[in-house]
């Protein structure tokens, strides 16, 4: 990585930045529709382009570079959002049931539960057991390894078993978000 550091090109970049910053920030937020994240994505190219500023200082046209880079990063990131939504959309469209008289408490219990586990093994537990994705669907959805199911699910069922006290975690998990739970499922 061409990084150049002396102060010339520190000053060079720093009066680049204060110049185009906003103006990169507006047109991320045009290109994604997310004010929230159109300073994150101008913040990330500006940090591109500094580990590039030896070559970027010596183009033609560096703010033209800039605008590219934060297209690119806005891509990036519509695609992933799309492809998320996508996901979300197959799983919600696979669950048919319902549940008569769902146990309210027992389902506060368990979010309560599934709150307290870290983000990755509370994802393996919910796409396993609630939604009774196999592991290797799991694994694709998580972008993660098999492996890595196997583990962070075990771990966060056993863990879950201790929060809620018992060997009915599984099913405990898999009624607190059926549809009509009252636990996030949505209701037809």
């Amino acid at each position: 990585m061409g990084t150049v550091v002396d102060d010339a090109a520190s000053v060079e970049f720093h009066a680049f930045f204060e110049r185009h910053y906003a103006e990169l920030s507006r047109l991320a937020q045009l290109l994604t529709g997310e004010p929230d994240a159109a300073d994150d994505l101008a913040a990330d190219a500006l940090l591109a382009l500094w580990h590039r500023w030896d070559r970027v200082r010596a183009a033609d046209h560096p703010v033209a570079y800039a605008r590219g880079v934060v297209a690119n990063l806005a891509r990036t990131r519509i695609r992933s959002a799309v492809r998320e939504r996508r996901r979300v959309t197959l799983f919600w469209s696979q669950r048919e049931e319902r549940t008569e008289n769902p146990d309210v408490a027992g389902v506060v219990d368990v979010q309560e539960a599934l709150r307290r586990l870290p983000f990755r093994k509370r994802a393996c537990v919910v796409l396993r057991h609630a939604f009774d994705l196999s592991e290797k669907d799991t694994a694709l959805a998580l972008g993660v390894s098999v492996g890595t199911v196997k583990s962070q699910t075990s771990k966060g069922m056993a863990e879950l078993q201790r929060f809620l006290g018992g060997d009915e975690a599984p099913r405990r998990v898999h009624a607190a978000a059926l549809p009509g739970s009252g636990a996030g499922g949505r209701d037809r």
